[in-house]
């Protein structure tokens, strides 16, 4: 299986010319959100059943929304302690994380229990908001792995995109939030 990675940084806004201005509507349209475009409001339960709106986050934190398979799987789980192990550094920077999957709110408070994960891991059954940010699929059938750093004015400054690459997804998050500062 070949890793499609994609890396762009908060320099490159990429080619939007045939994306037009998507505003707040995300990738709704089949267009997946890109550096640069205002970030799509959500609000979604979290691992405790509380709802979570991301202006709400925004208005104290930027953040690190990560989109990942399903708990409790290999690489889903390498991802999350990997995260955990960076929260400190994460929150010192300005900084909250947040994890998406389908999985249900009960499952997202077992992963987030059995594993220590100190941030918020929301969950999107039925993959509303998978579809809204234009998360793509592997091999047309499994849940993308893609993270998408957003400053407190809700616009996405970096997103980095790999099915294998589970750390670094912590890597590049981490790096962009630094140089945000």
């Amino acid at each position: 299986m070949t890793d499609r990675s994609d890396s762009t940084n908060q320099g490159d806004k990429g080619d939007k010319s045939d994306k037009g201005d998507k505003g707040d509507k995300g990738a709704a349209d089949g267009r997946r959100v890109a550096v640069g475009d205002h970030a799509p409001d959500f609000l979604l339960p979290d691992q405790t059943g509380k709802s979570v709106r991301l202006s709400n986050l925004l208005s104290e934190h930027a953040v690190v929304l990560y989109f990942y398979p399903k708990d409790e799987t290999q690489g889903c789980t390498a991802e999350a302690c990997s995260f955990r192990d960076s929260y400190e550094v994460f929150k010192e920077a300005g900084a909250e994380v947040v994890g998406v999957s389908s999985d249900s709110v009960e499952s997202h408070e077992s992963f987030a229990e059995h594993h220590r994960l100190p941030f918020i891991l929301l969950s999107d059954e039925g993959g509303a908001l998978r579809k809204l940010y234009g998360v793509p699929t592997t091999m047309g059938m499994f849940p993308g792995r893609v993270t998408y750093i957003i400053d407190r004015q809700g616009i996405v400054r970096h997103i980095f995109s790999s099915q294998i690459q589970f750390n670094r997804h912590v890597i590049e998050a981490l790096d962009t939030i630094q140089a945000m500062r």
